[in-house]
Formats: C-alpha cells, structure tokens, sequence
C-alpha cells in the first residue's frame, strides 16, 4: 500500500471582489505561487458564469467591478494548509467565506 503524500506546496490566499474578501487554498503548481492563485480563481470565475448559485463569493464574481488576489501564505502539507485556512477565516473574518 502506498503512503499518502503529505508534502504538497498549498497556497494561501485573498481575493477582494470589490472591497470583499474571500481567503482559500489551492494546491501551488511548481513554485509558481501566484500563477496557481490566478488559475484557480478563473476556476472560480468560470463556475460563477456557469451555474446560477446563489453562494456569495460566486454572487461577488458575476456583479464585480473590480477583482484583485494575492498570496497569503505557502504551507507544505494538506493539514496543516487546512488548518491555516480555518485560522484565516476566524482571524479576517471574510464577508464571501460561506459555509
């Protein structure tokens, strides 16, 4: 049986949608932090033009003027990138974090 990985790149990071803010991870590509932040919220844009759901980070995307991302944080391991999450939430309490 093979041993999980548990050595991934994640990436921390922000995206403000006219003055809201939305904190998630992603699995980082490479050391291209930034291009993996930029690919995985036109992952997001996308599926906020696809379907019609009434979530707020997707309501945010499909009405934004202005959409800006950044980097958070790079964290090696799935847990702890998790958990990192979690405190980002509780600590910047993001308006389009719904769960």
């Amino acid at each position: 049986m093979r041993k999980k990985r548990n050595d991934r790149n994640y990436v921390l990071y922000r995206v403000t949608a006219d003055g809201q803010e939305y904190i998630g991870l992603t699995v980082a590509v490479g050391r291209a932090f930034l291009r993996s932040v930029k690919v995985r919220l036109q992952k997001h844009q996308s599926r906020a033009n696809r379907e019609n759901k009434a979530w707020a980070f997707c309501e945010a995307l499909r009405s934004a003027e202005n959409v800006e991302y950044e980097v958070l944080e790079v964290v090696r391991g799935r847990k702890t990138a998790y958990s990192l999450e979690r405190e980002y939430i509780k600590e910047i309490q993001p308006t389009l974090n719904t769960f």
